[in-house]
């Protein structure tokens, strides 16, 4: 039985205490503010792996404390990742292992793997402009959602007519070579992702809904699994075969 520490207790991390029995899972330590501890070495001592989703402004630090404490982590936290070089350093330093994601779903990531293969399709296929849309709960602290930074990344990768991307509101013409994201934020919506292909004739649209967060705890859940007694850094997305496999 694979034993977590859990770093945040917020909506994540409670529905990640819910689900781990059903995966042979057992949760020895709920780290939060909140719940006056701290991460130490006695606090998650009986961890095989560590699950960070805590929040952007203390995921660093977090990480940087169960790394140098020698733990396995997986962290979905985002609006940090300025910083995973800085982490990625560490990790190869102490030999733990570390696995982020901007979005822990499943489905999210394969559709992930369909933008790319029809991002490369309509590339020569200038007829077609094209913007992208998400929607959050209101409680959400980052705004583009790291997924939408992901979406957005594949778009420019692939789209040679797309060289930047703009999530800000714009009080002007949108230019050829911007991508435009636009976020919302809004009562409980557990998350939604679009990319949308315009021309004069038609719409081809890619969305992705998600109907609760079960499916990110569960692919974190997953991760936990996948790189307990593992070193190296890695990324979900590019984990996701051997992980599913």
């Amino acid at each position: 039985m694979l034993k977590i520490a859990l770093i945040g207790y917020g909506q994540m991390g409670k529905l990640i205490e819910q689900l781990a029995p059903q995966y042979d899972c057992k949760i020895v330590a709920i780290i939060d503010p909140l719940l006056g501890n701290s991460i130490t070495s006695d606090s998650v001592a009986e961890a095989d792996v560590c699950l960070e989703f805590s929040t952007p402004d203390a995921a660093f630090e977090n990480v940087k404390k169960l790394v140098e404490l020698g733990k396995d982590v997986v962290t979905g936290t985002t609006g940090w990742f300025d910083n995973l070089d800085k982490i990625k350093i560490m990790v190869e330093k102490e030999g733990t292992g570390f696995i982020y994601g901007s979005n822990f779903s499943i489905g999210m990531n394969l559709f992930f793997s369909i933008l790319e293969s029809t991002a490369k399709l309509m590339n020569k296929t200038e007829e077609y402009d094209l913007f992208g849309l998400e929607m959050h709960h209101n409680k959400k602290k980052d705004s583009p959602s790291g997924t939408a930074k992901v979406l957005s990344d594949i778009i420019l990768k692939n789209i040679d007519r797309k060289t930047i991307a703009q999530y800000e509101k714009l009080d002007r013409k949108v230019e050829q070579n911007e991508f435009h994201f636009a976020s919302i934020r809004s009562g409980d919506i557990p998350g939604m992702h679009s990319i949308s292909f315009d021309s004069a004739a038609d719409t081809i649209e890619l969305k992705h809904t998600a109907r609760n967060r079960a499916g990110l705890a569960l692919g974190a859940i997953k991760a936990a699994k996948w790189i307990n007694n593992k070193t190296g850094f890695y990324n979900f997305s590019g984990s996701l075969n051997e992980i599913i496999g």
